[in-house]
């Protein structure tokens, strides 16, 4: 089989999907990669790997199908004639026309999720005129992404009694930081041994950066809570997850959520929103649901200017059920902490149900769905 694989390659997220995807691809069919952007790798035998696709790309199969692992509004290029496939992750409930114009040019689309799927099939899509003709939206396969489970392995338990939370994912809005720092402030008091670790910086935004460092540093609780910056490798992400008790995500909406899925596969405690993506692996049993009873224009003032598309709401509600599950993670790591015995707390302190889920979610079974896919 050959493959003609459009991602970018790069520590973000779509380029983390794509260069997991395109390691798994090349184990069983010939890749030819044509990197959007430059690409990004952090160790020689990513590097190699790149290079040998590429080199194969000189001479690519334009007969061969091509994927493309990009944005919606932006599927208009493509590699040969082959079967073309596009497999964007969007967060909203609703395309824009620009956005409807270049889903509908790809012959196909994988996405993450069964929200999304329904998202493109649902009403919400609809038919839409392309050269004065109804067009149906093109046939959507889900294929959710995966996790390193080499890499984000389970976790030995901290046995002391503090408790770390932490959040990973680019300072915005769409990912409740602006909820979660006041949450955590009404959550805890300065006597509480809890901190809040944010890893958080989003290389598109410059001093705007500055401006959510400040906001969480002077918070009332700011001496509890840890700014780090952007680490160099998936690695590096690791080492700091497996020193946290819970990673706490309550985003409005998400495309998929690669942290929350690493969380789980080391272990750890999750608490996230019951919308969007994320519901294709985060539920009752291995995550502390917060609760969505209504959604509302998604509006930022910075990537999302309120016209088109709705995101969850974070109301008041919302945010006590946040602060009750911060509580209760707290509060249980201290029960077990000073009334257990070693083994106890360490089966107590690792999610199970975590590591179970995540084992269903691998960057192979990813590979294999394309290629199933692929061979229909």
């Amino acid at each position: 089989m050959q493959i003609n694989l459009m991602t970018p390659i790069n520590q973000l997220g779509y380029g983390v999907a794509g260069l997991n995807i395109f390691k798994e691809l090349r184990k069983q069919a010939d890749v030819s990669l044509f990197p959007i952007g430059e690409p990004q790798v952090v160790n020689e035998e990513d590097a190699n790997a790149v290079r040998s696709g590429m080199s194969i790309a000189k001479f690519y199969n334009p007969n061969a199908p091509c994927i493309k692992i990009w944005h919606q509004n932006q599927m208009a290029e493509r590699i040969g004639s082959g079967r073309f496939i596009g497999f964007p992750i969007f967060e909203l409930d609703t395309f824009s026309e620009l956005e409807k114009h270049h889903l509908i040019s790809c012959d196909e689309l994988m996405v993450c999720s069964e929200w999304a799927r329904k998202i493109i099939l649902g009403g919400n899509f609809g038919y839409y005129k392309a050269d004065g003709r109804p067009k149906l939206p093109p046939k959507t396969h889900v294929v959710p992404l995966g996790v390193d489970a080499e890499l984000f392995s389970p976790a030995p338990a901290r046995q002391d009694d503090k408790t770390i939370f932490f959040n990973c994912g680019k300072w915005e809005k769409r990912k409740g930081h602006d909820v979660l720092i006041e949450c955590f402030n009404r959550a805890f008091k300065e006597d509480d041994n809890v901190e809040l670790w944010m890893m958080c910086d989003n290389p598109f935004i410059g001093d705007s950066n500055e401006k959510w460092r400040s906001l969480y540093k002077t918070s009332p609780l700011g001496s509890k809570i840890k700014i780090i910056p952007r680490q160099h490798s998936q690695q590096d992400v690791y080492s700091i997850m497996s020193r946290t008790d819970c990673g706490v995500f309550p985003a409005r909406a998400e495309g998929w959520n690669l942290e929350a899925l690493e969380m789980l596969a080391c272990g750890k405690d999750v608490i996230t929103t019951d919308y969007s993506a994320h519901q294709e692996f985060c539920n009752k049993d291995n995550s502390f649901l917060i609760n969505i009873d209504e959604k509302e224009m998604a509006h930022d003032g910075v990537f999302f200017d309120g016209m088109v598309g709705k995101w969850a709401a974070l109301g008041n509600e919302q945010k006590d059920q946040l602060i009750e599950h911060m509580r209760m993670v707290h509060g249980i790591k201290e029960q077990y902490i000073n009334g257990w015995d070693t083994q106890m707390r360490e089966f107590h302190s690792t999610n199970h149900a975590g590591i179970k889920t995540a084992q269903q979610f691998t960057w192979n079974n990813t590979a294999n769905k394309i290629r199933e896919i692929l061979n229909g």
